[in-house]
């Protein structure tokens, strides 16, 4: 006979819950990718148990043991749920009972689900942060390096994709590696926000059992604790946040693949991509397509999407714990995993790209990309500039007409066309053009030189930080990870041979 369905919450209820119910309410389909999280919060609730001697230190010992047993089993992909553990934390209870016997049930002692869940979401999103800032960081550095090499390659700058202005490649590349510098400097700014433990704040009111936060704020390496323990249990800033820095980042990516794509087409021709980074046609044989560019440009849709998903799930919620915040994981998993994927790729992608310089250089000064620095030598010789601006106008109309360009004219012609150009020709050619841009953030070379080297100090410090905090979570998240202010009383540090 089929035993009835036990939860962890029947006491209260006569009837078992429908399977249907059950299946529709139960999250372990996916927020078992907090296993290992859920686990490792689990060690510093119970030690932190033993420590205040809230529960025997043996039995927070025992119970310490049997979690690591389940993360070796984790490990080696021995361990599996059913739909009846309902979520990753009931299921590792029961397999913790399995192990340990009864004692198991004084693990939740002083913690509710609620400030459980919420830990768990920190420290896994404080992990997929740092996972998401050290591949763009990998794509920031690529960009950096072949902006590197091309500081006096010159190409036409554009405005409502026309011709505007001669710049430099280094220097339009510089622009994409400013936007993602600020979308690395929002990724560490959210987790310096979500960085903070939760536990302790159980079901919404905080507990009554003389617990210690802070130790087990240091244990899961937080920088500290939630100041209020109905906002903790409320929150999802954390992933709001997140998720809009995955937004944003997305958005830059997808500017960036846009003119990756065009530069490749036939009709503009300034980029090919290399044979491992793009695809062919099923039928036309010349084609070579930049379907790497195209599916992250893509991509940012439903980046978008899940980020719209989850501000539309909080707009309504009153404090603090409802059950619409089961949706806040799977719209997350996949957000993070696909800016990832995203971020893996388009490193090796970019560097494959070879630049066709003499196509940018023609281009540069086509359609009379000059005429601003013709005005320009008006004006600095005191005609009004709106003046000037009216002289250019009208010569650029005459040349285009007679099919000339500025280098065509001679000095008489230059002359006749306001007697300032006697005594200075504008410059003509991209070059001349671009070397007058000397000003902080201008495109001359010997600024994007001086931008370059304030880049590698900042992404410097960027790396930094990341390696620093990449190494506190490695050391929080691995096995057997014992802290010495967390000795156990009359015990010393743990033994789990």
């Amino acid at each position: 006979m089929t035993q009835p369905i036990k939860t962890r919450w029947s006491g209260r209820f006569s009837d078992a819950p429908d399977l249907r119910s059950l299946a529709f309410t139960g999250s372990i389909g996916f927020d078992v990718r907090f296993l290992h999280e859920d686990i490792r919060g689990n060690v510093a609730h119970v030690r932190m148990l033993g420590k205040q001697q809230i529960i025997e230190p043996e039995e927070a010992a025992e119970i310490e043991r049997g979690l690591w047993q389940i993360w070796d089993e984790a490990d080696a992909n021995t361990l599996s749920f059913t739909m009846e553990d309902e979520d990753v934390h009931s299921g590792v209870e029961r397999r913790l009972r399995e192990i340990v016997g009864p004692v198991q049930a004084k693990l939740h002692t002083g913690r509710s689900r609620n400030d459980q869940v919420s830990t768990d979401m920190r420290l896994w999103l404080k992990g997929a942060v740092l996972r998401i800032s050290g591949a763009l960081l990998d794509l920031t550095n690529a960009l950096t390096e072949i902006a590197a090499d091309h500081v006096e390659t010159v190409m036409p700058g554009f405005t409502h994709t026309q011709r505007a202005q001669p710049v430099t490649l280094g220097h339009h590349l510089l622009a994409y590696v400013s936007m993602f510098e600020r979308d690395l400097e929002r990724f560490q700014q959210t987790y310096i926000r979500m960085d903070r433990s939760p536990l302790g704040s159980a079901a919404l009111a905080g507990t009554s059992y003389p617990i210690d936060r802070s130790a087990v704020a240091d244990d899961l390496g937080f920088s500290g604790i939630t100041r209020n323990s109905m906002d903790a249990i409320a929150d999802r800033d954390p992933m709001i946040e997140t998720l809009f820095d995955i937004a944003l980042t997305g958005t830059h990516i997808s500017r960036l693949c846009e003119e990756l794509v065009w530069w490749s087409s036939g009709e503009v021709g300034y980029i090919t991509f290399g044979d491992a980074f793009a695809t062919g046609s099923s039928i036309m044989p010349q084609k070579k397509n930049p379907d790497v560019a195209e599916l992250a440009r893509g991509k940012t849709g439903r980046l978008y999407g899940h980020l719209i998903g989850m501000l539309t799930v909080m707009k309504g919620l009153p404090l603090t714990h409802n059950t619409d915040m089961q949706e806040d994981k799977e719209g997350l998993f996949d957000a993070v995993d696909t800016i990832v994927g995203i971020l893996q790729i388009l490193p090796p992608a970019i560097r494959s790209v070879t630049f066709r310089t003499e196509r940018l250089a023609a281009a540069a000064v086509a359609d009379f990309t000059l005429a601003t620095d013709a005005a320009d030598v008006l004006a600095k010789h005191g005609v009004p500039f709106r003046e000037a601006h009216e002289v250019i106008g009208m010569l650029v109309r005459r040349c285009g007409d007679e099919g000339r360009t500025f280098d065509q004219l001679s000095p008489e012609e230059w002359a006749a066309v306001h007697p300032v150009f006697a005594e200075e020709i504008p410059p003509l050619t991209a070059a001349e053009s671009i070397a007058l841009r000397d000003i902080p953030g201008g495109t001359a070379p010997r600024r994007v030189r001086t931008a370059l080297a304030g880049t590698h100090d900042r992404l410097s410090d960027l790396a930094a930080w990341h390696a620093r905090e990449q190494t506190k979570m490695g050391n929080v998240m691995q096995r057997d990870s014992v802290g010495p202010q967390l000795e156990y009383p009359g015990t010393g540090p743990l033994s789990h041979a």
